[in-house]
C-alpha cells in the first residue's frame, strides 16, 4: 500500500491566506492539515481564507469535516472562506454533501 501524503503551501496577500493542499486529504493526516491552517489562521489573522483545492487527488469524510471546521472556525473569527478549484472528483464530494449551501465554491481554471 503507497501512502499518499498531502503537502501544504501558503501564501498571503493583503489580508488574504490562500491555502494550497496537494495530493490526499484522509484520516491518516486530516489532524495534522488541521493543525497546520490553524496555526497560519491564528497567526496571521486573514480576513479571508481560501483553500485550493486543485491538487487535492482524494478525499474521504475526514477531508469534509476538516472543510467544514476550517469554515465554522473562520466563521468565529469573521473571516470570509471559501474553496475554489476542486477537481471534479472533489466537487461530486462537496456537491454530495451539500457543502455549497454553507460554504462558497469557486472554479478559476
Amino acid at each position: 500500500m503507497t501512502e499518499q501524503s498531502t503537502g501544504i503551501k501558503s501564501i498571503t496577500s493583503g489580508k488574504t491566506l490562500t491555502v494550497f493542499l496537494d495530493g490526499d486529504i484522509d484520516h491518516h493526516n486530516a489532524r495534522m492539515i488541521r493543525s497546520k491552517i490553524d496555526t497560519k489562521i491564528y497567526i496571521q489573522r486573514p480576513d479571508e481564507l481560501i483553500l485550493d483545492l486543485s491538487r487535492v487527488c482524494f478525499m474521504d469524510s475526514s477531508g469534509l469535516g476538516l472543510i467544514l471546521g476550517r469554515y465554522t472556525k473562520a466563521v468565529e473569527l469573521g473571516i470570509v472562506f471559501k474553496v475554489v478549484n476542486p477537481t471534479p472528483q472533489i466537487r461530486k464530494i462537496l456537491d454530495l454533501a451539500g457543502t455549497e449551501r454553507l460554504i462558497k465554491i469557486e472554479q478559476y481554471q
